[in-house]
């Protein structure tokens, strides 16, 4: 396989927080298109702190080259690339002794749709999803929900009803497909907002994260 066929196959991961281990909680830190890991790794920092933090590069600073609501095929092989390269990075610290109901995953646009559809294409229990301004990839009509449960696994998604980016009909869809899987949703629509991040987000993922048990 080239480089060309798996574009993530050598992404840079930054890394921040105690080791793997049984009692370690681990945030996936996921950046948005021409973004960076180390911005991430700095929200995770506030966001969770005594979590290990963990914030991969994309290659190119992209996780995939068109619209996440483009055709699939559009996207490949980087979109495939991209997930696989979260099952290495979630896969290490599981065989490192961290329970996948330890794992929590936060992104921001492109990122967060890229951890939408890394949890529902690998439904289990995790310790949350936060998806800042972001929906469930693929077209206008697709089925969103996949084979599997996601047990109760919490889904913040917040979005701006002004974002030109996040068309709030697919953040609702998603989550509709979130609660079909068996999630939790709590569902937030910023009025008058773009393509950002609310301060109300950021509150709620604190208390999402910190709630979890030690």
């Amino acid at each position: 396989m080239t480089r060309d066929d798996d574009p993530h196959a050598d992404l840079e991961v930054l890394e921040a927080g105690p080791a793997p281990g049984p009692r370690t909680r681990v945030l996936l830190a996921l950046h948005g298109r021409g973004a960076s890991a180390g911005e991430m790794r700095e929200l995770g920092r506030h966001l969770a702190p005594g979590y290990r933090i963990v914030a991969p590069q994309a290659a190119g600073r992209t996780w995939y080259p068109a619209s996440f609501m483009a055709p699939v095929e559009h996207n490949q092989p980087w979109l495939d690339s991209a997930l696989a390269a979260l099952e290495r990075i979630v896969t290490r610290h599981v065989e490192g002794g961290v329970a996948r109901e330890r794992i929590a995953v936060l992104g921001f646009s492109q990122g967060a749709c890229l951890g939408l559809e890394y949890a529902v294409r690998h439904p289990t229990r995790y310790a949350g999803v936060l998806a800042l301004s972001g929906g469930l990839i693929g077209p206008p009509g697709v089925a969103l929900e996949r084979e599997g449960s996601l047990d109760s696994t919490p889904l913040l998604a917040g979005c701006g009803d002004r974002d030109p980016h996040i068309p709030i009909e697919r953040v609702r869809d998603t989550a509709s497909a979130w609660r079909a899987m068996g999630g939790v949703v709590d569902l937030r629509i910023y009025e008058g907002m773009g393509h950002t991040v609310h301060e109300d987000e950021l509150k709620v993922a604190r208390t999402l994260l910190g709630g979890e048990a030690a």
